[in-house]
């Protein structure tokens, strides 16, 4: 997990940028996967500058800046160019030019700074180990040439390091590694939070599309096992009973009016995202008209019980799933008479629609989409779906739903 990178979709090797500009711009992670130019150029120019002012407030204490000197300052600060691209290797590099600075005398100084950016930038895009490892190293030359190597090494006359200064530069490799590591955890919990705000909003895609559906499904299900029906009555009256095919044509008519108007309503929703509906959505208080489209079918339909006031979602699954129990009755009974009763009680509101049978096909009260809508309605509100065969004969359908508290009544 140390070492676990997390990859955009852009290629291989390439980082997926999380948290603020700042954060992505200082571990290297540029837009567009350009060069770290800028931060890096600022940094070399804070180094050579400040290495400067400490040589000549270190005069006499330490060795002058020279060409070499400059070469390796300006070699720790360009390797930072790569600090996106090989971090391990831009960490390692960083400590060795900096050892040897170190060990050829030259003023402490900025030079450090090298150092602490490519193991931020390290430790951010999950290489902990490599940026500690380094530090240790770094920190171990400069254990070998304050106390045993200066004796050795420009300049000349040094005396060994005060433990004092050990401890300084000990609390800054400390706080280096603490600061990348508080950087790096706060970049996984940004990736965390994004990962789950672009799952939370593929559910919500996920779930409109299924409400989409089964809108669309029930809408055109009941409407066209209606318009079928009515076709078939017109087609068989036409010539013998001229009065009661157009009486059936007006239901074909009325049916798909209706059909085209929902499905306008549902097809709007998806055109103007967050746009009101122009119409209510459906519920209870449309029981009949249902009741009239079903007899326009040859369905005769009772109804006991009087619509409660549901709230708006209850309201509606409780419609679709009448009128898809109703739709396979027509589609898959012989039976020309169903009865539909409304009970409410201890917060609930069960919904019970019975025919007498027979089933006129395998398919008996509807086996493809409609009963799996119903059931998913139904499980969107917390409630419960039954469906198969009576004892008797027929076919029941018992639906339990959920009333939710200060909106029913």
């Amino acid at each position: 997990m140390d070492e676990q990178r997390v990859r955009g979709g852009d290629g291989p090797g390439r980082w997926r940028p999380h948290g603020p500009p700042w954060l992505r711009r200082w571990a290297g992670e540029e837009p567009g996967g350009r060069w770290p130019w800028r931060s890096t150029a600022l940094l070399a120019v804070l180094v050579l500058v400040g290495s400067n002012f400490a040589a000549h407030a270190q005069d006499g204490e330490r060795a002058g800046l020279d060409l070499f000197a400059h070469v390796l300052l300006l070699v720790a600060c360009g390797l930072l160019l790569w600090r996106q691209r090989a971090p391990v290797a831009v960490v390692f590099g960083t400590a060795a030019a900096t050892a040897v600075y170190l060990g050829a005398g030259y003023p402490y100084g900025p030079v450090f700074l090298t150092v602490a950016v490519a193991c931020f930038a390290a430790v951010v895009a999950g290489r902990r180990r490599a940026a500690w490892t380094a530090l240790g190293m770094l920190w171990a030359v400069h254990l070998l040439v304050a106390h045993w190597l200066y004796r050795w090494l420009p300049p000349s006359g040094d005396a060994p390091a005060s433990f004092a200064q050990e401890i300084v530069v000990a609390g800054w490799a400390v706080a280096i590694v603490a600061v990348a590591e508080l950087a790096r955890i706060r970049r996984e919990q940004w990736a965390r939070e994004r990962a789950e705000r672009a799952q939370a909003a593929h559910r919500r895609a996920d779930e409109e599309r299924l409400r989409i559906a089964r809108e669309l499904h029930d809408v055109l299900a009941h409407s066209l096992s209606v318009i079928n029906v009515q076709a078939g009555v017109g087609l068989a009256l036409l010539d013998s009973d001229p009065e009661q095919a157009r009486t059936a044509l007006g239901a074909i008519k009325s049916a798909s009016k209706e059909a085209l108007g929902e499905v306008r309503q549902v097809l709007d929703s998806l055109r103007t995202p967050g746009a009101a509906p122009r119409a209510p959505a459906p519920g209870l208080d449309r029981l009949p008209e249902l009741v009239e489209q079903a007899a326009h079918a040859g369905l005769a339909v009772d109804v006991e019980g009087t619509p409660p006031r549901l709230s708006p979602g209850t309201d509606l699954a409780a419609f679709r799933i009448v009128q898809e129990a109703l739709t396979n009755v027509v589609r898959h009974s012989g039976s020309r008479h169903a009865r539909v009763r409304l009970e409410r009680a201890a917060g609930t509101l069960r919904l019970r629609i019975d025919d007498d049978g027979p089933a006129t096909g395998a398919d008996a009260g509807g086996g493809g989409n409609g009963l799996a809508g119903m059931r998913e309605r139904a499980a969107a509100l917390g409630g419960t779906i039954e469906a198969g065969a009576r004892p008797d004969g027929g076919f029941r359908v018992l639906a339990v739903l959920p009333s939710r508290a200060g909106e029913d009544q």
